[in-house]
């Protein structure tokens, strides 16, 4: 409870006169210490000492960690708990006396900020006799860290050693640290191509150091520029607490050079065809020179970095496969060692797996020789066909994180929690639920030892990228307490918060937060009480209505089509123009945008939003019954939730509480936006293929009017999402400092807009028209369908 008194944590720890550590034990001991002295214990001197428990002089505030061992020596009984499990203590007196611990070091540092900023009012003698906090997930571990490490870590205003505090103040207990300072990728390709981009992140171990097979391969100076980043990355989590690992794409390609020196070494062809204009090539990982090359490279990794962790391996995307699996995409293929020809598919698939658990395991024994805990983790949805092989070959250290351990391959098992027809829910917030039938699965895996780690995606990445500060605290608490119901004590945050540059107050992270410590709390008291410290009691219910209408309109769209929602960026969906015939704006003025569109000049993704690749998105049924979900559950609830919050800007336009509204309108303007243009390119499926593939005169009439309609949608769309640009103080969404990329808008976003109102200006008329031919041409060799004596629908 809140004290109306005097003697509360704030005063207690005004009186604070020493904060003794632990002589010669973490780093992150002086970090809280130093922490506390420099916001609340002013007067207090930091002193680094041996100490026993038990009295100490007044005003003596004890910080420790690992302090699971010490247990009984504090004089306290703790309930019993599950093994394994970590806990935090507080015991203090008036006079500032008394202990700030935690079982081990992951949670000091989150402790000290817990206590100050949410128990900081508590009454005093709540905390005389000690209390406990368990942690809710032992392992809380970050993983593809966007801002830091991955394909946005050139966003402006991003400090690293704010980020790492964020992430130890939110809970967490383990940090990515292999990214690499340089905006681009080392990979380059033939001109058009578009594969090389795909190396920007997840940058694979040869990236750090070098083996006696590939030494000189990349230049010294080059390996260590990115060894001395991820060293630093390293630091700064060690700084505060975080246990640092890593995530790779491996086995990933290699420079022809190499391969060149030892052309007997080549593995599996894992470039994407229709992504390359050349083949790219890993080494193969059953070769016993090449696992001495990856133990080597590992174990360099580990002496340089000794705490390193773990590192997870992701595969058979982005430049990286394992030799045979079926999901390589120009099919199973490899070198000569795992298998040989004219085996079964069976064979092959357990051949394959084998030789995969073999590197796992490889990786695992390397990186042990100097971390005795090293682990290696996989994440499998990619091999569904060689899933049983794997699981039964898996060992201690071998662990696996997903989505669902219940579902195969990338196919959930469950559905939208709206919409029971939408499945496509896949690394999204909207995949809130974790049922018991993932229990059993993960219990037979841990019976071998493998740890299973769950995904939750709370935060930009694969939800609203480049939007920052979108609430949908009610989705991130569903999926926590089921995860928690099932007994689930390692979760894995897949893309890192936002930092507090460009969110200072983050209610889905709160959400993270107070769960993380309480697993019986309460969403409504929580929201209630940020509510009142944000923004004052007069005004904490409106903001309390706003996070939960802003939740009821997050769940109310249905992904009209799922990669443009997720890679938003990459298809350049809000700045290229939507327009019923696209080859209607000539390649010269669509040059702005598809410079840095993920699709080369033969892929038919730059004329038609349908496909994309060899994949066909969506249909044009599913498209048309999208547009009209969004049209009739998602817009009215978005309008209706702006015209309030405007009102409550209104309201508080002269109280210091304002600008909290006025950002958190501006961030759900600019999410109307991002939903409008994801509407959009569903009116413009339904619109386009509608009228191509209907011969009734009255079915292309409607479609030209919904085209039409689209058209000068898009362009107001647009022209107020240039405004938010223009006028805003808000940070709404993140943006390059280094300039524009696939992956990242640069400051010249306004510009982009301005072009696409300009491009799509008078274009509402135009007749609906894609080239069928689009994906078979070949720059100055002119083509004919219709001429051709081959059946190119019979072809594909």
């Amino acid at each position: 409870m809140t004290s109306s008194g005097k003697n509360t944590i704030r005063s207690a720890l005004a009186n604070v006169k020493t904060i003794e550590i632990v002589k010669d034990t973490s780093r992150v001991q002086r970090t809280a210490a130093e922490y506390l002295q420099q916001t609340i214990c002013t007067q207090a001197e930091i002193i680094e000492k041996e100490w026993s428990f038990g009295t100490g002089k007044s005003g003596t505030l004890r910080i420790a960690n690992n302090a699971g061992e010490i247990r009984n020596t504090v004089g306290f009984k703790k309930p019993a708990q599950p093994e394994g499990r970590e806990w935090l203590y507080v015991q203090l007196d008036e006079s500032g006396s008394g202990y700030m611990l935690a079982s081990g070091f992951h949670y000091l540092y989150a402790l000290v900020r817990h206590v100050t900023e949410n128990l900081i009012d508590r009454d005093i003698t709540e905390f005389q006799e000690g209390t406990f906090f368990d942690v809710t997930f032992t392992r809380n571990r970050l993983e593809y860290d966007h801002f830091v490490n991955q394909h946005a870590r050139t966003a402006k205003y991003i400090g690293r050693d704010e980020h790492f505090a964020n992430l130890a103040r939110a809970g967490f207990s383990h940090a990515e640290v292999n990214g690499i300072p340089s905006p681009i990728q080392f990979e380059t390709g033939p001109k058009g191509e578009v594969l090389h981009r795909f190396y920007t992140y997840c940058h694979a171990l040869d990236q750090y150091v070098s083996s006696k097979l590939n030494k000189g391969i990349y230049k010294e100076d080059y390996l260590l520029t990115n060894l001395n980043y991820f060293k630093s990355n390293a630091a700064f989590a060690e700084k505060y607490g975080l246990t640092p690992g890593m995530v790779c794409f491996e086995p990933r390609s290699v420079p022809d050079a190499l391969l060149e020196r030892y052309p007997m070494l080549r593995g599996a062809r894992v470039d994407h065809p229709l992504r390359s204009f050349k083949p790219r090539y890993n080494l193969s990982i059953a070769h016993p020179v090449v696992q001495d090359h990856y133990a080597e490279m590992m174990e360099k990794l580990v002496r340089e970095v000794p705490a390193l962790d773990y590192i997870a391996i992701y595969s058979n995307d982005s430049g990286a496969g394992f030799e045979y699996t079926n999901s390589l995409y120009v099919g199973r293929n490899g070198g000569g060692y795992v298998i040989r020809e004219w085996k079964g598919d069976k064979e092959i698939a357990e051949a394959a797996a084998l030789n995969l658990v073999r590197f796992l395991k490889i990786l695992r024994d390397a990186g042990r020789i100097v971390n005795p805990d090293f682990r290696v983790i996989l994440r499998f949805e990619a091999f569904a066909h060689e899933l049983d092989h794997i699981f039964a070959n898996l060992d201690n250290g071998i662990d696996l994180e997903a989505g669902s351990f219940k579902s195969t391959g990338w196919e959930l098992s469950y559905k939208h929690p709206k919409y029971d027809d939408v499945p496509e829910i896949h690394l999204t917030a909207l995949h809130n639920k974790f049922d018991a039938g993932e229990k059993d699965a993960m219990a037979k895996l841990q019976e071998k030892g493998v740890s299973t780690e769950v995904y939750y995606t709370p935060d930009v990445l694969w939800n609203h990228e480049p939007l920052t500060g979108i609430p949908f605290p009610y989705l991130i608490y569903e999926k926590l307490k089921e995860m928690s119901e099932q007994d689930v004590t390692s979760i894995c945050h897949l893309g890192g918060v936002t930092p507090p540059s460009y969110v200072s107050h983050n209610i889905n992270q709160e959400i993270l937060r107070a769960f993380q410590f309480d697993s019986n709390c309460s969403i409504d008291d929580i929201l209630l009480q940020k509510a009142e410290q944000w923004v004052g009691p007069e005004y904490a219910q409106f903001l309390f209505s706003l996070w939960q209408q802003s939740d009821d309109i997050f769940r109310s769209t249905p992904i009209p089509v799922w990669l443009y929602n997720g890679w938003a960026n990459w298809y350049r969906i809000l700045i290229r123009p939507i327009v019923p015939n696209i080859e209607a704006i000539s390649e010269e003025d669509r040059a702005y945008y598809e410079n840095h569109l993920l699709a080369t000049a033969h892929n038919r993704a730059r004329i038609d939003f349908r496909y994309d690749v060899g994949f066909e998105l969506t249909d044009q049924p599913k498209a048309q019954k999208n547009v009209q979900r969004m049209d009739a559950e998602l817009f009215p609830r978005m309008e209706k939730t702006l015209s309030f919050v405007d009102d409550i800007v209104e309201k508080t336009k002269d109280k210091k509480c304002g600008k909290h509204f006025i950002e958190l309108r501006d961030r759900l303007t600019a999410l109307k936006c991002f939903f409008r243009s994801q509407r959009n390119v569903a009116a413009w499926i339904t619109g386009v293929h509608g009228y191509l593939e209907t011969n009734d005169d009255d079915e292309k009439k409607e479609c030209r009017t919904l085209l039409h309609d689209m058209v000068l949608d898009e362009i107001e769309n647009t022209k107020q999402l240039l405004k938010l640009w223009e006028t805003s103080d808000t940070r709404w969404m993140y943006y390059s400092a280094a300039g524009e990329t696939t992956f990242i808008y640069g400051d010249n976003f306004g510009d982009h807009l301005r072009r696409k109102i300009e491009l799509m200006t008078g274009r509402e008329n135009d007749e609906p028209q894609i080239d069928p031919e689009f994906q078979w041409r070949v720059p100055g060799i002119p083509w004919s369908y219709k001429n051709s004596q081959i059946n190119l629908n019979e072809a594909l």
